[in-house]
């Protein structure tokens, strides 16, 4: 079993910034991947940013050059600093990670945090 927490979400004016971490915790063999996800409200779940393991990171257009991802694989967490924010940052955003759980099993297992709120007033 695998849980994911995120915390750092917050209320912050536009031009603000926010960290956010993930923390996994569980049944560990290894981390292929983890990232972050976002929903505004009425709309639907979108990409924020990916890391892989001594990979590649992928940010969303909307999103690149303002806000950088860290996987830090040795302690089981990423970590999302957002700078410059603006109001269309408003939404829950959730923490997703890519794991393999066992020697044994499949090397590919979805999890995903409880999310957390981040709101940018104008």
């Amino acid at each position: 079993q695998v849980q994911l927490v995120e915390s750092g979400g917050g209320l912050v004016q536009a031009g603000g910034s926010l960290r956010l971490s993930c923390a996994a915790s569980g049944s560990i063999f290894s981390i292929n991947a983890m990232g972050w996800y976002r929903q505004a409200s009425g709309k639907q779940r979108e990409l924020v940013a990916t890391s892989r393991s001594r990979g590649r990171t992928n940010y969303a257009d909307s999103v690149k050059g303002r806000f950088t991802i860290t996987l830090d694989s040795a302690k089981n967490a990423v970590y999302l600093q957002m700078s410059s924010l603006k109001p269309e940052d408003t939404g829950v955003y959730y923490c997703n990670a890519d794991i393999q759980t066992s020697f044994w099993g499949p090397k590919y297992n979805e999890y995903w945090g409880q999310g957390t709120q981040v709101t940018v007033s104008s």
